[in-house]
């Protein structure tokens, strides 16, 4: 699917030297929320804290949307406290 070649993407940027942005991340959450995809989308939302790139209001709305289609609504209140 989609959300597997965006990670694959993601991954292949790391060896080249190209780091990962806001956009790039937001990118590859949307694409594990249209997957249904909600425990890649929460992992990439991990990775985004560790990499010290600032999430954006697009960043979480694709990751809350991505756990509101894996009905785990508990998720999105995690989120948003770190807001």
């Amino acid at each position: 699917g989609q959300w597997q070649r965006a990670l694959q993407l993601m991954e292949d940027m790391q060896p080249q030297g190209t780091p990962a942005d806001t956009i790039t991340y937001s990118a590859a959450i949307s694409a594990c929320e249209k997957g249904r995809q909600w425990q890649w989308a929460l992992q990439l939302m991990e990775d985004v804290r560790g990499t010290g790139v600032a999430a954006d209001t697009t960043t979480y709305n694709a990751a809350i949307s991505a756990c509101e289609k894996g009905s785990q609504w508990q998720r999105p209140l995690q989120l948003m406290e770190d807001m």
